[in-house]
């Protein structure tokens, strides 16, 4: 059977490190287990019977936690996955809706090219292997926003499967203290995204959008080989830099770009997995690892206390930061998977399999794609320390805020400041300063935010590089420098030059000045020198404040720290 036809469409535009507690009682049991394979209802692993608590041995963790995930991510693409209608978040109800979305009788579906790219490029980066076939299968299910009674995905055969997922955490105090580690990736798998219910309560009535129906999704499923709320989180996170990074997807979670959902177990060590339950529709990193975490502590207090693990779905209620049943799953769902007669196998090829003479624009080639893969993140990171010498927390700091690696290597282009200094004002002051602002880094929430201020930056790579150089060049003093950097936030359009030239701010560059002011500091002040010379090494810095102060903050500590100890010792 011939290859499906493909349709053109372009695409889109385009955070990974966390500190885990993870205590003795929630550490990780086998590599296997239970994981989900489904959007809605039942999951593709076999149900187990109920379990009670047993009592635990001796010399072993009460509990092990078991975390599995499963991940849909939104294809960056202008269209569906078989329809030409536009994808366009936050557009008017029901404005972005074909003939197909709707399930009128009569139409076919087309698959979209930009979107089996996307699927293999997100394979190529996990290292999954891509299978050169693959097949669409029909799910069947009831949904009043699923207008066709079924699903279009990838049940028997999915396009890629095998894969891993590498993410670093925090295992101790101190920053430096991380490691890395591995989830394996079961599969990858395209899939087409129901519509959205909107339900008002108010009149006791549902609505339905049909806009989202249709729209290409990326399912990948992750193998149970975490163990706490924060190692899945940051797997997360990482996800998110390697798909923003490819351009497959935008991820972003607060526009349902990237929604998630947990399978949690706990057991004793050394016996059986317990019965797992699933955590749906998890759209926030932070409410990911708060709902795992609890689901974890709930599972071992249930069954502590005499009860049972109940195999259902649950949701998480962020307000009250626990989660609460939405439907068992005891009865097991047929969702009478069948082929999709519509769509003959999808047949994928690599130089050396290629057809003669086929038309590129109907065939994907797996080692082009494989040629335009881009850095991947954990590659930027090393690249990073080697580079520029900076600590590899520093580097997760710059990947995981969206924009700030642009900022600094902006920064970096223009200074001639030494690139330790760069990294520390830019994660230390500017980060500060949008942190305290609430902000994050992102290009779009920094734009909102410089239309404030009259839609000049506050602060731009431009300004903080010349900003870099005065201090470089000793023309300013560190504190001199905060100064200039507060003045630049409040956006007035002056550069640092003028605001330095505005509030004398520049280093006092006359030797015999600053020896006679520390002179006469001394002299001014026998008590201080006295306590100095008793052995307090605290004394001299009061010394450095005082002639500072004298100076009007324009003298160098340094400087001033040297001229007085050779004062003192002649």
């Amino acid at each position: 059977m011939a290859a499906p036809m493909l349709r053109w469409c372009c695409s889109g535009r385009r955070f990974a490190f966390a500190r885990v507690g993870c205590g003795s009682c929630h550490r990780r049991g086998s590599p296997t287990g239970s994981t989900s394979n489904g959007k809605r209802g039942q999951s593709s692993v076999a149900q187990q019977p109920h379990i009670t608590a047993q009592k635990p041995r001796k010399g072993e963790p009460e509990w092990a936690a078991v975390v599995g995930l499963e991940i849909h991510a939104q294809i960056a693409s202008n269209s569906k996955l078989f329809s030409g209608s536009q994808v366009c978040f936050a557009a008017p109800p029901n404005s972005l809706v074909s003939f197909f979305d709707a399930s009128l009788p009569g139409t076919l579906p087309v698959l979209n090219r930009r979107c089996v790219e996307a699927a293999v490029m997100t394979g190529l980066a996990l290292d999954c292997h891509i299978n050169r076939k693959s097949l669409f299968d029909r799910k069947h299910y009831f949904y009043a926003d699923l207008p066709a009674g079924y699903q279009i995905t990838q049940q028997r055969l999915p396009i890629a499967v095998n894969g891993s997922l590498a993410y670093s955490v925090y295992v101790g105090r101190k920053p430096s203290q991380m490691v890395t580690r591995t989830v394996r990736v079961k599969q990858i798998q395209l899939e087409q995204d129901s519509g959205k219910s909107l339900h008002d309560d108010l009149r006791s009535q549902t609505l339905i959008d049909l806009n989202r129906a249709g729209i290409g999704l990326l399912e990948l499923v992750l193998e149970p080989d975490m163990s706490c709320g924060e190692e899945a989180a940051t797997a997360v996170r990482e996800l998110q830099l390697i798909l923003q990074a490819l351009g497959t997807s935008q991820a972003n979670m607060a526009e349902g770009q990237l929604r998630v959902d947990a399978n949690i177990s706990v057991h004793r060590p050394g016996e059986p997995l317990g019965i797992r339950t699933e955590v749906k529709n998890l759209n926030s990193a932070r409410f990911l690892a708060k709902a795992i975490d609890y689901e974890i502590q709930r599972q071992i207090n249930e069954l502590e206390n005499g009860g049972e693990i109940l195999n259902e779905t649950r949701s998480f209620d962020f307000k009250l930061g626990c989660t609460v049943p939405m439907r068992d799953k005891e009865g097991k769902q047929d969702y009478r998977f069948m082929p999709e007669p519509n769509l003959p196998p999808l047949l994928l090829y690599d130089s050396g399999s290629l057809p003669s003479g086929a038309d590129p624009q109907q065939v994907i080639n797996i080692d082009q794609l494989r040629e335009r893969l881009p850095e991947l993140p954990r590659v930027t990171r090393q690249r990073l320390v080697q580079q520029y010498g900076m600590l590899p927390e520093h580097s997760c700091v710059l990947l995981n805020e969206v924009g700030l690696l642009e900022f600094f290597q902006n920064v970096i282009k223009e200074t001639r400041a030494e690139p330790k200094k760069v990294t520390s004002w830019v994660l230390n002051t500017f980060l500060g300063f949008l942190k305290q602002q609430n902000l994050a880094v992102s290009e779009r929430e920094v734009m909102c935010f410089l239309l404030s201020f009259g839609g000049a930056s506050p602060v731009t790579p431009s300004a903080l590089a010349e900003l870099l150089d005065l201090l470089d060049r000793k023309a300013i003093s560190a504190p001199a420098a905060k100064q200039v950097f507060e003045e630049l936030w409040r956006n007035e359009g002056k550069t640092p030059a003028q605001i330095v030239a505005e509030k004398k701010l520049e280093l006092l560059q006359d030797p015999e000045a600053l020896e006679q002011l520390c002179r006469s500091t001394l002299e001014a002040h026998p008590d201080v020198v006295m306590d100095l010379k008793r052995g307090n090494p605290r004394a001299i810095n009061k010394l450095i404040g005082l002639v500072r102060k004298a100076t009007l903050g324009r003298a160098d500590p340094t400087a001033i720290k040297e001229v007085l100890e050779r004062q003192l010792s002649s």
